[in-house]
């Protein structure tokens, strides 16, 4: 019997998720049908030293390490120089990384899910900070169109992928 509520305890399905930061000035929630294989979003999507090839905003990208928990990656986009660190990694299905730029402190979440016809990835990004107080729907504004472009890209790149 203890083993069980052992087992129980550590299952990978029961463990909490990292999530946005509820509280934020701003968060934004999108998603998008893509018909590709999970597999095939995924190794785009965590492909971080490749987003410049795909993404038309994004104009510098290094990971330094693997897609783990803890590895840090330094990215700029639209003028903004990032340093994101890895918080969540659950394979094939979701990764959530974050950290601040510029005053701006930005939770971001990806979640993969398989369809009958591929995938859809949805994700929900946070910001918070000075910068986002003095202008909460500008800000919004912005990361609305910044994720739509994300979205679009990673669509357009992984249905020609195959």
């Amino acid at each position: 019997m203890g083993g069980i509520i052992f087992a129980s305890c550590f299952d990978n399905s029961q463990r909490a998720s990292i999530d946005v930061d509820r509280n934020a000035q701003v968060i934004v929630d999108l998603s998008i049908e893509i018909d590709a294989p999970q597999e095939t979003v995924w190794r785009i999507q965590t492909g971080i030293d490749q987003w410049p090839a795909w993404q038309k905003n994004v104009a510098q990208a290094q990971l330094s390490g693997p897609i783990a928990v803890g590895s840090a990656f330094q990215w700029q986009t639209q003028g903004l120089s990032i340093v994101s660190t890895i918080r969540e990694v659950d394979p094939m299905r979701r990764i959530v990384f974050g950290g601040p730029a510029q005053g701006i402190d930005g939770v971001h979440v990806w979640t993969i899910t398989p369809t009958a016809k591929g995938v859809v990835v949805h994700t929900t990004e946070s910001w918070d900070g000075p910068p986002v107080a003095a202008d909460p729907d500008g800000m919004r504004e912005a990361l609305t169109s910044s994720l739509n472009a994300w979205l679009a890209d990673l669509k357009k790149t992984a249905e020609t992928a195959n």
